[in-house]
């Protein structure tokens, strides 16, 4: 009798070699995120392959974000969920966030703080006294706005005018000027900040004076620029890139894992076809889900991909 680590391998050659195990009648739950947003892009992109390749049939559902999908996975209200990974790693150290795993790494998220291009607003200190979104509670987003706000010596509580809006409902805020400002957490270009683009004059607050703050209290994030042809923009921006990861938990059997992992990947132009995002969703970067451990399935893809070794 093979080993439990005989046969995985063994499996993760065979779906390598193209026999990839059909789960027909199988189904899972998937929860994203907004409507439209890039989550819930990748979410249908990623239901339809699984359908065609695996036989496995998926209930999309929109979510406020991070938070919502951490918590339905943890409760059992779904089988897998896209999370921030700020929002992942901090969710780890409750008592129950020992259950999640990894079956991937994704897109990344660019930090963005969009303003009306009249503003005076130039910095994150500047807003204060504003009225600003601040992202729906239980979303990765408010996570990172707090964090961005505190190191810049604000609190979200009593130093704004604190709005909690989706990004639909921010962009026809600001478009309408009921609001001076809005943080998103999106991969580029995220579909509703470019149609604001192109309805008003927009900037996006640099964070360049802000991110060593965040750096000395946090590892997850990244600095990265982002581009002036996305939005059009005078300049180019700093920002923060927040890693996406796709999450199941320990619940999930090893056999299934795996070919949802591969899945994953067989996908690639689907995915990149649902979101400009998904363009840098890549197999060699797919295993960097620190803090968050690879399930055991997904660790046999890359295994036998030789991508990860024990």
């Amino acid at each position: 009798m093979l080993s439990r680590r005989a046969a995985l391998t063994a499996a993760g050659l065979l779906l390598l070699a193209g026999c990839t195990p059909r789960f027909d009648g199988a189904r899972v739950t998937i929860t994203t995120g907004s409507a439209g947003a890039v989550y819930n892009q990748l979410g249908a992109a990623l239901s339809a392959a699984w359908a065609a390749g695996l036989g496995v049939s998926s209930a999309v559902e929109t979510s406020a974000g991070s938070g919502q999908n951490l918590d339905r996975l943890l409760a059992g209200q779904a089988d897998v969920g896209i999370s921030a990974a700020d929002a992942a790693a901090l969710r780890a150290t409750a008592p129950d966030g020992g259950r999640l795993r990894a079956l991937a790494r994704l897109h990344d998220d660019y930090i963005q703080v969009v303003v009306h291009a009249r503003t005076s607003v130039k910095s994150l200190a500047d807003l204060r006294g504003k009225r600003v979104s601040v992202g729906l509670a239980d979303s990765g987003v408010l996570l990172i706005t707090d964090r961005l706000l505190a190191a810049a010596g604000l609190s979200g509580e009593r130093d704004l005018d604190r709005r909690r809006l989706s990004v639909d409902d921010a962009v026809k805020a600001l478009a309408t000027e009921q609001i001076d400002a809005f943080f998103w957490s999106g991969g580029l270009p995220t579909e509703q900040v470019a149609e604001l683009a192109q309805q008003v004059p927009i900037r996006l607050i640099d964070l360049a004076d802000t991110l060593p703050a965040l750096a000395k209290n946090f590892d997850v994030y990244e600095t990265a620029s982002m581009p002036a042809s996305v939005y059009g923009l005078s300049a180019p921006v700093t920002t923060l890139l927040v890693p996406n990861f796709l999450l199941v938990t320990d619940r999930m059997p090893d056999r299934l894992a795996q070919s949802l992992t591969q899945g994953v990947f067989d996908a690639q132009t689907a995915l990149a076809a649902a979101s400009p995002a998904a363009r840098s969703v890549d197999v060699r970067s797919g295993i960097e889900t620190v803090p968050i451990p690879l399930h055991p399935g997904a660790r046999a893809y890359y295994r036998a991909a030789h991508y990860v070794s024990d």
